[in-house]
């Protein structure tokens, strides 16, 4: 069975080559990047990986749907540029391949933040599906958190990704903003409303969902700055909600 890789990047120079270089197993490896402005495409046809580009930005699902169109392999694995594999997901990749009995696997993720491995907080095992048969899968159209639609059995595998989503604050801030513009967006286009009251009562859940129901507090000042940072980008994505609903109230009024 040979296996496509795919990879969407933009200015993804500081995680791409060390991304591709746990990729030695695949049999293409293909990275559709959206307009980079740093070394990203360089580094990434060092490794061996087919570059294409694409001119506009339609969102996260649509963009994997453009690179999995690409892929030539009768199995995909997604991969962000801030993942790694393990060498035992490697391993458990390539043996499942050698006589799969399921159509795609979800595959946990093990997330550094500030240094520390997050394995409370809702972020472990953190499931994603990833790895599934070209013929039979396909993202969502989602602008933000897209998942793959599957149709037939989906297993689990052993192993892990190693997950890298934030080199400091800055990025951490920088991301939910941009993250909390695409969210806010994609509901108000499927009709979805929001009250001020509703702004911060949404962040205050989030806080508490975080920090205690998924016991974030076990993971030390980082499960504090998380549950924080978690409350920061729900209110961003609903008080931007609540800004377009009366944006367009105000367009509509006499």
């Amino acid at each position: 069975m040979r296996l496509s890789v795919i990879v969407i990047t933009k200015n993804e120079a500081a995680h791409i080559g060390a991304c591709l270089q746990s990729l030695g197993f695949a049999d293409e490896i293909i990275v559709l990047d959206s307009g980079s402005s740093d070394a990203t495409c360089a580094i990434a046809r060092q490794h061996g990986a087919r570059v294409e580009s694409s001119v506009d930005w339609p969102g996260f699902g649509p963009q994997k749907n453009r690179a999995l169109d690409l892929a030539t392999g009768d199995w995909v694995l997604s991969i962000d540029a801030d993942e790694r594999v393990t060498p035992e997901l490697a391993q458990a990749i390539q043996h499942v391949l050698q006589q799969p009995r399921a159509t795609a696997y979800r595959i946990a993720r093990l997330s550094n933040f500030c240094g520390r491995w997050i394995r409370h907080s809702g972020w472990w095992p953190d499931y994603v599906v990833r790895l599934f048969r070209r013929d039979a899968g396909r993202f969502s159209e989602a602008r933000v958190h897209e998942h793959v639609r599957v149709q037939g059995r989906i297993d689990t595998l052993s192993g892990h990704f190693l997950h890298y989503p934030y080199a400091s604050l800055e990025v951490f801030i920088d991301k939910i903003n941009r993250y909390s513009t695409e969210a806010a967006q994609a509901a108000h286009d499927k009709g979805r409303r929001t009250s001020l009251p509703g702004v911060f009562g949404h962040a205050a859940w989030t806080f508490v969902r975080h920090y205690w129901l998924r016991r974030g507090f076990l993971d030390g000042w980082q499960g504090l700055v998380l549950a924080g940072m978690a409350a920061t980008g729900s209110y961003y994505r609903y008080v931007k909600l609540y800004c377009l609903s009366r944006r367009q109230a105000g367009d509509k009024a006499p």
